[in-house]
């Protein structure tokens, strides 16, 4: 039976003009957004735009020319992957980043930065260690299930179909128990079937363990459908801010996307379904 462990809410995880530039080109451009409590925050943009670049100064693995980020009170710019993660700030990768070993074996490895047992107690397997490594198991099940891999617990990654894999990524920051999920393209090049699934999980895995979730995705059809705030990006700078239904109807969006002007009729939208105009892949300045 799954227990939900909802913490106290998670804090405003804030961007506050944040500059990044490589080799002369400015990547990201004084940008700021604020990922509130509990919600959906989808990071959108052509390619180029910058997304993956921004993900990578939130989880520390580029340090910003300029700039803040903040969860709460904390200010988390400039701090190693390792110190964010551990303040609740877990990520997942646009590819996957291993086949190796079972589902349980990578949710584990989820679970190893919150073990409290000493090297020397889990090697002699103390009691104590004992207890801590059945108890991180039953979580890991727990997530399993969350994320629809129960049936796949003891089964090796390679075995698993491709979005499967994807969501194995997703459980395995999950074990990490954030309470801010970044999740970078999670259901790029998944059929229909496996991104409605995925759409599913991550619902799921927001009512259910009260997490802020900060989503980069070009499959416009699962943006409009989950989040509650959209950030645009154009070219590393700032382009809208709203809500979905704002950002469908932006003609500075229009114009990014499709290369058209504002449109004339009333009902006119952005594509709500399927892939955005933008290809996937990789996408950003890095």
């Amino acid at each position: 039976m799954l227990t939900d462990r909802r913490p106290a809410p998670p804090p405003e995880l804030r961007v506050r003009d944040v500059t990044v530039r490589f080799a002369g080109l400015t990547a990201l451009d004084t940008v700021s957004f604020t990922v509130a409590p509990g919600s959906v925050h989808a990071l959108i943009g052509p390619n180029g735009a910058g997304k993956s670049t921004c993900f990578n100064v939130l989880s520390g693995l580029c340090r910003p020319a300029s700039g803040q980020v903040l969860l709460g009170d904390t200010e988390l710019t400039g701090l190693a992957p390792h110190r964010i993660a551990a303040l609740g700030v877990a990520r997942t990768f646009q590819n996957i980043v291993t086949t190796e070993g079972t589902v349980a074996d990578n949710l584990m490895l989820g679970r190893h930065a919150l073990s409290r047992a000493g090297f020397t107690a889990s090697a002699l397997r103390l009691p104590s260690a004992v207890r801590e490594q059945r108890e991180h198991l039953d979580r890991a099940r727990e997530i399993a299930g969350l994320t629809g891999l129960a049936d796949h617990f003891d089964t090796p990654v390679a075995l698993l179909s491709y979005g499967d894999r994807k969501r194995v990524e997703l459980a395995r920051a999950l074990c990490l128990e954030p309470r801010v999920l970044l999740l970078d393209e999670p259901v790029a090049g998944m059929n229909g079937a496996e991104r409605a699934r995925t759409a599913e999980v991550v619902h799921t895995v927001r009512e259910r363990l009260g997490l802020s979730v900060l989503l980069v995705e070009h499959d416009m059809g699962l943006v409009m459908r989950l989040a509650d705030e959209v950030t645009v990006l154009d070219f590393g700078r700032p382009l809208a801010h709203g809500t979905p239904e704002e950002i469908r109807r932006h003609p500075e969006v229009l114009r990014a996307y499709l290369g058209t002007g504002a449109p004339e009729e009333e009902d006119a939208e952005a594509p709500d379904s399927g892939t955005d105009a933008p290809p996937s892949g990789e996408d950003d300045a890095r």
